[in-house]
């Protein structure tokens, strides 16, 4: 890829705060012309920008629960066949859950893997977690999951990118 310029920055950030900001508006705000913004946007597109989504509000949408499950993998995984073959599985298996919104490896507090997702209720929840536990449960030593509960006043603040917009300006 090639080196980013300042002006990729600065439309990248522009871009998580509202990715529906359009080429013109984008030129407007950081004094280039639109054509620019255009060839630069493409190109960001392109190498770095994965895919533009909508944040919803999680608990308007009727989803009660946001889960972090952290698992200890077993010390068999080390195997470079067994680790493959694992990997490859939970892999697949995550893929078919829409409602786990992302999952990789991880280091500390003693555990080497994480899942994010979001479940209707604590009903939709526990079975989710049976069935986590039935299919997967073979490749883990160890469980763990920490409930956020997404209604209510207990967000105090809300997931959302446009936060790590404002980093550019310190």
């Amino acid at each position: 890829m090639k080196e980013l310029k300042p002006l990729d920055y600065k439309i990248l950030f522009e871009l998580m705060k509202n990715a529906r900001t359009s080429d013109r508006k984008l030129a407007k705000i950081l004094g280039v012309s639109q054509a620019t913004v255009s060839r630069r946007r493409a190109f960001l597109e392109k190498e770095l920008i994965d895919g533009y989504t909508a944040i919803p509000k999680w608990d308007k949408l009727g989803y009660e629960i946001l889960a972090i499950t952290l698992v200890r993998t077993k010390q068999t995984l080390g195997i470079e066949e067994h680790y493959r073959a694992a990997r490859n599985r939970g892999r697949k298996w995550l893929m078919k859950q829409p409602n786990v919104i992302m999952s990789g490896g991880c280091r500390g507090m003693r555990v080497d893997g994480f899942m994010f997702s979001v479940h209707k209720n604590y009903s939709t929840f526990d079975s989710f977690m049976a069935k986590h536990k039935r299919e997967l449960g073979d490749t883990f030593t160890d469980v763990q999951t920490v409930i956020i509960n997404l209604g209510g006043s207990q967000i105090l603040k809300p997931f959302h990118l446009k936060y790590l917009a404002k980093l550019q300006d310190e």
